[in-house]
C-alpha cells in the first residue's frame, strides 16, 4: 500500500485530468442555466483559488521560502486546505462545465486521490517534524474543519501575498477549456 500511495502521490496532478476532459468533451444532460450556472460555478471555483492563495501565504509550498511545520493560517483548522481548496475548484468548474450531475463523480474522484496523497504526505512529514507533526495530527482535523481556531502563534504573512497570488495564478488556466467549450457550442 505504501508504493501505491507513494505512486497516486506523485501522479496527483494527472489524476486530474480525466474528470476534468468529461467536463471538456462531455455534452450529455448540460444544465442550460448559463445566468445561473456560471456565476455559481465561478464563485465555487474562485472560493477554492482564494483558499489555496491563503495557505500558499503560510505553507510557501511554491515560493523560494524554507520550508516549516505550518500550523497557522488555513492550518490552524484543517491539515489539508490545499486539497480542500483543489476540490472545491474542481467542483466550481464541474458547476461552470453544466454538468452537475456529474458533481458527485468528481466529489468522489478527489475524495479517493487525496485520501491516499495524504496517507504518504502524513507519513513523510511525520518522518521529517516527529514529534510537533504528530501532534498536529493528533490536535487538527484531516477533510472537516474545525470551527474555532487551535492556538497557534499568529503568523505575519502579508509579504508573502503577492507572492502568493503570483503562485497560485496557473489555476486560472483550468478556466481556458470550459471557457471555449462554451464559446465554441454555443456561440
Amino acid at each position: 500500500m505504501k508504493r501505491f500511495n507513494q505512486f497516486v502521490y506523485r501522479v496527483r496532478g494527472l489524476l486530474m485530468l480525466p474528470p476534468c476532459a468529461v467536463l471538456v468533451l462531455v455534452t450529455l444532460r448540460e444544465t442550460e442555466m448559463d445566468r445561473v450556472v456560471w456565476p455559481v460555478g465561478l464563485v465555487v471555483f474562485f472560493a477554492g483559488v482564494l483558499l489555496r492563495v491563503w495557505a500558499q501565504m503560510h505553507l510557501h509550498y511554491r515560493l523560494r521560502v524554507r520550508k516549516q511545520l505550518t500550523t497557522t493560517g488555513p492550518y490552524a483548522f484543517v491539515r489539508n486546505p490545499i486539497y480542500i481548496a483543489n476540490t472545491t475548484m474542481l467542483l466550481g468548474l464541474t458547476v461552470v462545465s453544466e454538468l452537475l450531475w456529474f458533481l458527485p463523480v468528481m466529489l468522489a474522484w478527489c475524495a479517493v486521490v487525496y485520501t491516499f496523497t495524504v496517507r504518504r504526505e502524513e507519513a513523510h512529514l511525520l518522518e521529517k517534524y516527529g514529534q510537533p507533526y504528530a501532534e498536529f495530527l493528533a490536535t487538527t482535523p484531516r477533510w472537516l474543519p474545525r470551527l474555532t481556531r487551535r492556538t497557534a502563534p499568529r503568523a505575519s504573512v502579508r509579504r508573502f501575498l503577492a507572492p502568493s497570488i503570483v503562485a497560485e495564478l496557473h489555476c486560472l488556466l483550468w478556466l481556458v477549456p470550459l471557457v471555449a467549450k462554451e464559446f465554441i457550442l454555443h456561440h
